[in-house]
């Protein structure tokens, strides 16, 4: 009997990488190119574009302090900070390894939020845009967009690896038995107790991104059908 066809799509961000160990190193660098009091300035803006956006961008918060602080000659060595940061090394261990497991059950494609420059560029120095091929989709909300995941990637069955239950519930809702919503506990998302009271588990729950190379593809497929 023949498989159906089966599409795992990866969220980027403390999924497959170490994003909070990249803020924390952007931290400690804008701390000390500009001092503490204008480092809290940038996240103050951070946070709001955040908000105005719906996802990330720190290269646009950078330019929004840019605008307050024009003459701040440090900026140019936050920007090349950001630019030429060496995401390869802050990969989550096993993370190329689990794509290239998943890859012998169906395709894989990265499904990701965020803007348009700075994300495209930590997914492709990364080496994830490689490691699927260049299957790659970034979306303000991704979770709105799952019409046209279907189709680009059509299948029968879909796996989401993310590492915020927020979005699997989405994506659950909408797609049902259809997709293994599957939960990395890796991150600070990942273990916030306002969203673990708020959402229902995800059909499979793993404590790090490298725990998928124990599972094979009929137990993903078991795990999204009803008991």
């Amino acid at each position: 009997m023949t498989s159906p066809p089966m599409v795992v799509l990866f969220d980027v961000d403390n999924t497959l990488l170490d994003n909070d160990g990249v803020t924390a190193d952007l931290k400690q660098h804008l701390r000390r190119e500009v001092g503490p009091a204008r480092e809290e300035r940038y996240w103050a803006i951070f946070e709001q574009l955040r908000r105005e956006l719906g996802y990330v961008d720190y290269l646009g918060a950078l330019q929004r302090y840019r605008l307050q602080f024009p003459r701040d000659p440090h900026l140019l060595t936050v920007s090349h900070f950001l630019v030429n940061y060496p995401f390869a090394d802050r990969l989550f261990p096993q993370a190329l390894e689990v794509v290239r497991h998943v890859k012998t059950w169906g395709k894989a494609v990265i499904l990701s939020d965020g803007d348009v420059v700075f994300q495209p560029l930590k997914i492709d120095r990364s080496g994830l845009q490689e490691a699927v091929e260049g299957n790659v989709l970034i979306y303000i909300h991704k979770e709105e967009e799952l019409d046209d995941v279907e189709r680009r990637y059509p299948a029968d069955q879909y796996v989401l690896v993310d590492d915020k239950l927020r979005i699997l519930t989405a994506v659950k809702a909408r797609w049902g038995k259809r997709v293994t919503t599957v939960f990395p506990r890796q991150g600070h998302y990942a273990t916030e107790p306002e969203a673990l009271r708020t959402y229902p588990p995800a059909d499979l729950t793993v404590e790090r991104i490298g725990d998928l190379l124990d599972l094979d593809r009929d137990r993903l497929l078991a795990a999204s059908q009803p008991s």
